[in-house]
């Protein structure tokens, strides 16, 4: 790995009770470029702009995926990353589902690692606080052809975040759009896909509404995910999750929040949920819950789900009551090393120093 450290850091402009998530961002960023069937050697180096043309084929034909991850400091000072092998398994699962090189598992858990002992300082401590990290892979190749990209770059960047959402939202049942199609990219964390979803969006957020459930794209009859999250639903005391599919993201939150709830001996069913069984819950009293998941927001319940014209108001529950709420606690408890890790997916990232090359 070369490694490049910035010659003027702004580590000691940082606030941490002050700054803007998704706009702030860490001192350096991991670059490796794609040429001549290769993948190059992977660079850290400081973070910013690189020359690009506007005929850059992933801005103008959409080869481009990413993952979602986080970094945590404990009481400590100590820094974990989270399940890593997982988002290395999904992005590569992306890359071949867009005709895109997949990556090594050196440029990617080395790379992290890397850049986080680097630039550790930037992670702050807290509750609801962690660095968000970006690994991504986006064609470069300058041609307007409609055809596979011979260049590519893979990056990681990064940037500090809080707390996403503070209080439960309003979000809207899709009887009209969906996120995904059968056959489609739903599966892959491809950035058309999030593109795709704004304007929907918009006009929920026009209607008083945060987010919106997303629905299958044949019936809209069953739920899928919400905004750009997997979702939950609590009846009684059971949880249903639907199943992943080519049109749902297999979601490593979605998946932790799983096992937690197995712990806990929660009954839980991953099967299709349909609009229909959660409004004739909502009506005889039995739907409790229904929240997202993901990296990002980790949790965000669900105040109410507008319907047909409807606005249905859903409980809000204290943590003793609420699945999703303890949950969420069981979760950030062992990404942050305040409760033992039994399944084995906090990762240390040693405070190394690392040389110039």
């Amino acid at each position: 790995m070369i490694i490049q450290k910035s010659e003027n850091p702004r580590i000691s402009s940082f606030d941490p009770n002050n700054f803007s998530f998704g706009n702030t961002f860490i001192d350096h960023m991991v670059i490796c470029e794609f040429e001549d069937g290769k993948w190059g050697e992977v660079k850290l180096v400081p973070y910013g702009p690189l020359p690009f043309s506007p005929a850059m084929m992933g801005v103008n034909y959409g080869q481009a995926c990413f993952e979602g991850m986080k970094a945590y400091k404990d009481k400590d000072g100590e820094v974990f990353l989270f399940r890593p092998e997982k988002n290395f398994e999904r992005i590569n699962k992306s890359a071949a589902r867009l005709a895109i090189p997949e990556i090594t598992r050196e440029m990617f858990i080395d790379g992290l690692k890397a850049l986080v002992n680097l630039d550790r300082a930037w992670i702050p401590q807290g509750e609801g606080m962690s660095l968000y990290i970006r690994p991504l892979i986006f064609a470069t190749e300058e041609a307007l052809k409609a055809k596979i990209s011979s260049k590519y770059m893979f990056a990681i960047v990064a940037t500090p975040a809080k707390s996403y959402y503070t209080e439960p939202v309003s979000v809207k049942i899709s009887d009209f759009y969906s996120r995904a199609a059968s056959g489609g990219v739903g599966s892959a964390k491809a950035a058309g896909n999030y593109a795709a979803s704004f304007y929907p969006t918009q006009l929920a957020n026009e209607e008083g509404y945060e987010q919106i459930i997303w629905t299958d794209d044949a019936t809209h009859e069953y739920f899928e995910e919400s905004g750009t999250m997997n979702v939950f639903v609590r009846i009684n005391d059971t949880i249903y999750t639907p199943p992943t599919s080519e049109k749902i993201l297999d979601g490593i939150t979605r998946d932790s929040f799983i096992q937690l709830a197995k712990k806990r001996g929660i009954e839980l069913k991953v099967e299709p949920v349909s609009v229909k069984q959660v409004v004739e819950a909502h009506k005889d009293g039995s739907l409790k819950e229904v929240w997202g998941v993901g990296t990002a927001v980790v949790t965000s319940v669900f105040k109410a789900l507008g319907y047909k014209g409807e606005k249905l108001q859903l409980p809000l529950l204290s943590l003793e009551e609420s699945f999703a709420l303890s949950l969420q606690k069981d979760l950030v408890d062992i990404q942050t090393n305040n409760a033992e890790d039994t399944f084995g997916w906090r990762v240390l990232v040693k405070n190394e120093i690392l040389e110039t090359v």
